[in-house]
């Protein structure tokens, strides 16, 4: 947490390009790191079509420059697999230069087959803890899976980075606002999309040959159903009206946001204490409950089997 932050803000860098040097890209991520980002956020397979290991010169170059600045990098690359194939994978390394995590592409496309060696299809949807929140990763073609983006939801994912070769646009769109969480891509288009936790977009940039955007996102926001929350939502705002703010009213949709609006203060785990539930989990309980009511366990037979 940063000192006298309000609610829980990550600084987050998205690089856009296609066809650029291992000595140019570290460069601009070590300028970014010297700025003081959070979190690096480079394209799909961007060092180019030959496997490397975790421990090959992207990777190390990436390493380094985590570890010197304190930052988070997101590093795609294809990997080599354990047998005779390939991985299209993007590696997230935290502030000390290690791998966090690693997501593997689970629904590569079509020329990825046929490349030699071909690509491997990806078997899951994790969800990594960073310091600043729960991260999930999908890579381009994966945009037109709607159960990817529903494991990371079922994970917990705040979230979600889209390194791709094309932009994606209101798919992405379609995403945050079907799961409540951040998107932010970085993308071969040589472009970034951000999109709120209510589906807004909130920055499209772009560029001919390099696009770098920077925005600070607040994962403390929380996002809530109108059903049953609004006589604890009433009494929330009137015990802590200085600390904490309805951000956003969507009457249509009948949800609301909320916010701290101080230092020290999480409107979350606030909301939790009063008894608000935040509106994925209103979703998911309410799938639960009507499942049950159908005399057998509709969701895991039929809807579950679908996803991660």
């Amino acid at each position: 947490m940063k000192e006298n932050a309000i609610g829980r803000p990550v600084d987050i860098v998205s690089i856009g390009f296609a066809n650029k040097s291992l000595k140019e890209i570290a460069e601009i991520v070590d300028n970014e790191g010297k700025k003081g980002a959070d979190l690096v956020v480079l394209p799909e397979t961007w060092p180019g079509m030959e496997p490397e290991t975790l421990d090959g010169v992207t990777i190390t170059a990436m390493a380094h420059l985590a570890q010197k600045h304190k930052m988070y990098v997101l590093s795609p690359i294809f990997r080599k697999g354990n047998g005779i194939k390939r991985i299209n994978s993007a590696v997230l390394l935290d502030r000390q230069g290690e791998v966090a995590g690693i997501y593997d592409k689970v629904f590569p496309y079509w020329s990825e087959f046929d490349l030699d060696p071909p690509t491997e299809v990806g078997m899951d949807a994790p969800v990594f803890e960073t310091d600043f929140g729960r991260v999930g990763i999908a890579i381009c073609f994966d945009s037109n899976f709607p159960e990817v983006w529903k494991a990371l939801a079922d994970k917990g994912a705040e979230l979600v980075l889209y390194p791709s070769a094309y932009s994606a646009g209101t798919t992405l769109q379609a995403h945050a606002l079907n799961h409540n969480y951040y998107i932010v891509s970085a993308t071969g288009a040589i472009d970034c999309i951000v999109y709120d936790i209510t589906g807004r977009k909130l920055l499209y940039e772009s560029d001919k040959e390099l696009n770098i955007s920077r925005i600070t996102l607040d994962l403390d926001r929380g996002i809530y159903h109108y059903n049953f929350n609004l006589e604890k939502l009433d009494q929330l705002l009137k015990d802590h009206a200085d600390s904490i703010e309805r951000e956003i009213f969507m009457d249509r949709e009948q949800w609301f946001v909320l916010r701290a609006k101080q230092p020290g203060v999480s409107v979350r785990k606030l909301a939790y204490s009063y008894g608000l539930e935040e509106l994925r989990d209103y979703r998911n309980r309410s799938r639960q409950e009507i499942d049950k009511m159908r005399g057998f366990k509709f969701y895991e037979k039929v809807v579950k089997a679908t996803y991660l």
